[in-house]
């Protein structure tokens, strides 16, 4: 699967997507487009955009795209380092066009972060 990383999403990511074929928004010279013009170009040459912007569903009319797209709840390396398995098995189970939020409220050094 060929995977576009938002520029919200910390780089070293990719580690846990070594399966897939991994870019990012900066990579690709596409830093500080809109989510509008960001959708339109990646659909063209990306199976599935990652992204932590919150408000993508929002703003956003997602209906007729093809591309998948999965929110993280926090761009917090730590946090998605901790939820590997589950942010792994998203992208495994995501279908085209679907769009899947995923909550990372998941405890990193014992501390939980919801608190």
């Amino acid at each position: 699967m060929k995977i576009l990383l938002d520029e919200c999403v910390p780089w070293p990511m990719r580690s846990l997507l070594a399966n897939h074929l991994c870019t990012s928004v900066q990579a690709n010279g596409w830093s500080g487009i809109r989510n509008s013009e960001l959708l339109q170009r990646a659909e063209a040459d990306f199976d599935l955009l990652i992204t932590a912007d919150q408000n993508i569903l929002y703003q956003q009319n997602l209906a007729g795209h093809t591309i998948s797209i999965l929110e993280l709840s926090s761009n917090d390396l730590r946090r998605i380092l901790a939820a590997a398995k589950l942010i792994q098995q998203a992208v495994d189970r995501i279908r085209p066009g679907q769009f899947v939020s995923l909550d990372l409220a998941v405890e990193v050094s014992g501390e939980n972060q919801n608190e």
